[in-house]
């Protein structure tokens, strides 16, 4: 499955990831913790532990180095 994987500020990119993926796997393929983001389908937050049925979503950074 190809899912659009928009992070707030920094660009979006296609990931492919298995048909029973978690929210918390997709974090992980964009290069991120699912603790440092929070996923977003349609603007409302999903579960880390949810399986990924979106085709878009949105990765909100909450903390970043500086």
């Amino acid at each position: 499955m190809d899912v659009t994987v928009e992070v707030v500020g920094e660009g979006e990119e296609t990931l492919a990831v298995d048909d029973d993926a978690t929210y918390a796997e997709l974090a992980r393929a964009a290069g991120y913790s699912p603790h440092e983001v929070s996923v977003l389908v349609d603007g409302t937050p999903v579960p880390e532990d949810g399986t990924v049925t979106a085709e878009r979503v949105t990765l909100l950074r909450l903390i970043k180095g500086g």
